[in-house]
Parts: structure tokens; C-alpha cells; sequence
């Protein structure tokens, strides 16, 4: 299929959800020079290439599009996940993936930013932090919802609120709580209850847990050593008899000897013999292997017990032979007949919302956005996840091409005229002999070399509904 003509009936279907008609042309100049190969894709740049003939007035409707027009961020992403999930293939099992990416700023002035923890630099540094949730099969990825984390010096000041266009609804809330309303939008439009994934950040938080479990929704989710459970074949005693008189009693007790443990303790006091030698991918080198141990136990939510007796969930442990302690632990409320196998599948399933972020930030320019408003970086995110979904439709639809890479996709740049002059350049630059000023740059993506070509994807008809609506 002509890859041009693809990309054109893919931008169509996202218009029509654009509301305006004027602004189909920023839908498609702005995914255009999302997907070229330019170093640096902020709005002056891709004006420059996608229409180097008007480049000033290119300029200037691109930034209107993604900074000032009034859009749906949610209606534009389903439309996206409506065109990329029916090649997505659910057979072996689905995932919603929660994590959270930085963008180291300089200054204060964009919306939230604040020094925070950041990902990206390992440490506390000026950045803004957005929330998202990914949909995950084996074979592809595709983020599906994404929100902007409101610290509460921005959450509470009412002057930097208003210059930079944060809706009167957006209060403070934690990333925790960001991920559960997004997930509860989600299926509320009928998406599929996958298992959720998430990192320590989220697992280590007991309401973001039990909200998943109200929600219906299975989870693994890692935590820190530091969670205390009640070991397999323990439990507290009973609340104490009831009196007759005031509230029944619903804490469980402890006494000297019955006590709960944090999960290092508990992992330490394993013999070897539980755990064992699990294979969950391959990586880029060599088939991925760990040394794992689950059981079943109890949180004991925290170290007074004042929690109610909680049902019994999975602790599993990955503790690697060169290491002197565990190095990770997730708690997991999959079926109690879960098999090893499938638990450390699906821990390390968030690989793939790694993939996502390396992806849009490297080749898709999320992280290139120059604006300080709420709208516009809610906007450019969701035009580069426009993009990606592009890409990762044309991968999964490859399925078992020769190719088999997720960058086969390759849009044509517009040739540069002979008498063209980049804004900000002299009228009359000084010759240089082996220079060639109008070179056209590159019309095409190098393709990555991918560590393993795709099988054929089938439609699976659980996530119709997500899809249609």
C-alpha cells in the first residue's frame, strides 16, 4: 500500500474529529513535520520544512493550531486508538501500562514546571512531569490518555493558573490519582479491563491499589522493600469479641509473636529452593533471565495494625544470583492460579512503555515543545502520539514483512527551491567552497534495525467497543 496515500486516509479519519475545518491543514502540516527527520521539532523548525515557500505564515498557523485552537486532546486520542487497536492482537493477553515521563525545563514560567523528582536526569531537577496510560499487547503499544501533573505551588496560585490557561477544573491531585481518574475514563467509553501495570511509584500507594480492585481491575504493580505483608500461613487474630455497646471491632490483632514483615525480610528467609531460573523475552543480545520466588500473602497495611484482614494477593520476588538481596518486588492480584511463568510476563511487560517513550521523545519530538501554556503542551503531546500511532499501525499491519521494523513508514520532505533562504540567514552569505547551500535535505527515515519481526496481528474482538465508539 502507497504509504502516502495511507498516512492521507489516517489524517482524514483524525479530522473528523477536529470539529472546525480550518484546522484539518494544522493536523496534517504539524504530524508531518512530526515525522520528518529533523533534529529539532518545534513549531519554527517544521514550518520551515513543511512549507519553505511560506515559511513565516507556516509559522504562524502551526502555532495557532497546537498552542491557541480549542480541541479535544481525549476525542483526537480515541480517534488515534480507533485506527490502531483493531491491528493490535489481544490473544496472548492485554495491559494498561501507568507511568509518568519528565521534560527537563530551564526557568519557571511553563505550566508545572517546579523541581521535582526527574526521571530522565536521575535526580531533582527543574522539570514538568505528565501522566499516562498506555495499552499494551506483546507485539505493540499505543498511549492512550495523558495529563500534565499540577504541582501544588502551580495547583494553588491563582495568577500563574490564569497566564497559562489551566482549566478551572484541573485541582491538585497526586499522579496516583491522576492515573485512576484516567483509567476510569477509559472505561467508561468501554474500554477493555486489562491487568494494570505500574511501577513502585504507584504500587506503594494502597488507595491507588484498592482503586484498581473497586474498578474491577487486576494489577501488578512494584513496590519497595519496605511493604510489610503478613507471610504465607500467618495472619493476625481475629478483631476482639463485640461488646454489645459502640461500633463491632474490625482490626485485626497482633501479639509479640505474631507479627507482619517487610518484604526483604520475608524475601531473605526463603531457602533457595523457591526460587527459580525464569526466561520472559528475548533482549537485544541474548534471551532475558532472572531468578524469581512467589507467594501468597497478606498487606498488613502498615506497622500498626490498624487495617482489616485484606484478601490474599501475589508477592513476587526477583532476587539475581550476583546480587547479595532482592532487587525487585510487585504485588499482584491475578488469579491464584497464575503460573511463575505468566507473573514475570507480565512484570515485565512495562518494557514496552519504556519503548513508547524512547520512541516519541527521540523520532517524534515530544519533548520539543517551546510553549508555556497548558493547551499547547496537552496539544503537542497528542499530535506526537498521533504520529507514533501512524507508525505503530503500519508496523503491526507489516506483520511478517521482510522489513519488520516499526519505522517502515517514511514520509517525503517538500524539495527545497533553488532560491530558497532559511529565516534568519543573510541575503548574502559569503561563499564557501565545499558547502552546498541548496542541498535538499533527506527525503526519507533510516529504518532501526527491531530485534524481531512481527507475526501477522488478527483482530480481537474484546476491544471492538473501545474501538468504535
Amino acid at each position: 500500500m502507497d504509504i502516502a496515500k495511507e498516512f492521507d486516509r489516517y489524517m482524514g479519519y483524525l479530522m473528523q474529529g477536529l470539529g472546525h475545518a480550518d484546522r484539518h491543514a494544522g493536523l496534517s502540516g504539524y504530524c508531518t513535520g512530526l515525522m520528518l527527520p529533523l533534529s529539532r521539532k518545534s513549531v519554527k523548525p517544521m514550518a520551515a520544512r513543511v512549507d519553505p515557500l511560506h515559511a513565516s505564515a507556516k509559522h504562524q498557523s502551526l502555532h495557532h493550531f497546537v498552542a491557541k485552537a480549542q480541541w479535544s486532546d481525549q476525542d483526537l486520542l480515541r480517534r488515534v486508538a480507533q485506527w490502531v487497536v483493531p491491528a493490535m492482537d489481544f490473544s496472548a493477553g492485554g495491559w494498561w501500562i501507568i507511568d509518568d515521563s519528565a521534560f527537563p525545563k530551564k526557568g519557571t514560567h511553563s505550566v508545572g514546571v517546579t523541581r521535582q523528582y526527574c526521571g530522565v536526569l536521575g535526580k531533582q531537577d527543574n522539570c514538568q512531569v505528565a501522566v499516562s496510560v498506555t495499552l499494551a499487547c506483546e507485539e505493540g503499544s499505543l498511549p492512550v490518555a495523558w495529563q500534565l501533573y499540577l504541582p501544588h505551588i502551580w495547583a494553588e496560585d491563582k495568577v500563574r493558573r490564569l497566564k497559562a490557561g489551566v482549566p478551572a477544573d484541573i485541582a491538585f491531585a497526586t499522579k496516583p490519582q491522576i492515573a485512576l481518574q484516567q483509567i476510569r475514563n477509559l472505561l467508561s467509553q468501554g474500554a477493555p479491563r486489562h491487568c494494570v501495570l505500574a511501577d513502585a511509584g504507584y504500587g506503594i500507594d494502597y488507595a491507588f491499589r484498592q482503586g484498581l480492585s473497586d474498578l474491577g481491575l487486576r494489577y501488578m504493580v512494584g513496590i519497595t522493600c519496605a511493604v510489610v505483608v503478613w507471610p504465607p500461613g500467618l495472619e493476625p487474630l481475629p478483631p476482639k469479641p463485640y461488646s454489645g455497646m459502640g461500633r463491632p471491632p474490625v482490626m485485626p490483632r497482633r501479639t509479640a509473636k505474631r507479627q507482619p514483615v517487610n518484604v526483604k525480610t520475608l524475601a531473605q528467609s526463603l531457602p533457595d529452593s523457591a526460587f527459580h531460573s525464569i526466561s520472559w523475552r528475548e533482549g537485544t543480545n541474548k534471551r532475558l533471565t532472572g531468578r524469581f520466588a512467589a507467594l501468597r500473602v497478606r498487606c498488613a497495611g502498615g506497622n500498626v495494625g490498624k487495617a482489616r484482614l485484606l484478601p490474599e494477593q501475589w508477592l513476587l520476588i526477583e532476587w539475581p544470583a550476583d546480587q547479595a538481596e532482592p532487587e525487585k518486588y510487585y504485588l499482584s492480584t491475578l488469579p491464584e492460579t497464575t503460573a511463575l511463568n505468566d507473573l514475570v510476563g507480565a512484570a515485565h511487560m512495562r518494557w514496552r512503555i519504556e519503548r513508547d517513550y524512547q520512541d516519541l521523545k527521540q523520532d517524534l519530538g515530544l519533548g520539543h515543545y517551546e510553549g508555556r501554556g497548558w493547551r499547547g503542551f496537552h496539544h503537542h503531546a497528542t499530535l506526537s502520539i498521533a504520529a507514533y500511532g501512524f507508525l505503530m499501525a503500519q508496523r503491526l499491519k507489516a506483520g511478517s514483512d521482510a522489513s519488520g521494523k516499526k519505522n517502515c513508514a517514511q514520509r517525503q520532505m517538500p524539495t527545497i527551491p533553488d532560491d530558497y533562504v532559511p529565516r534568519g540567514s543573510p541575503a548574502r552569505a559569503a561563499s564557501r567552497g565545499k558547502l552546498d547551500h541548496n542541498a535538499t535535505l533527506a527525503t526519507s527515515r533510516r529504518p532501526r534495525n527491531r530485534s524481531k519481526i512481527l507475526s501477522t496481528l488478527q483482530l480481537d474482538k474484546s476491544v471492538v467497543t473501545f474501538v468504535t465508539q
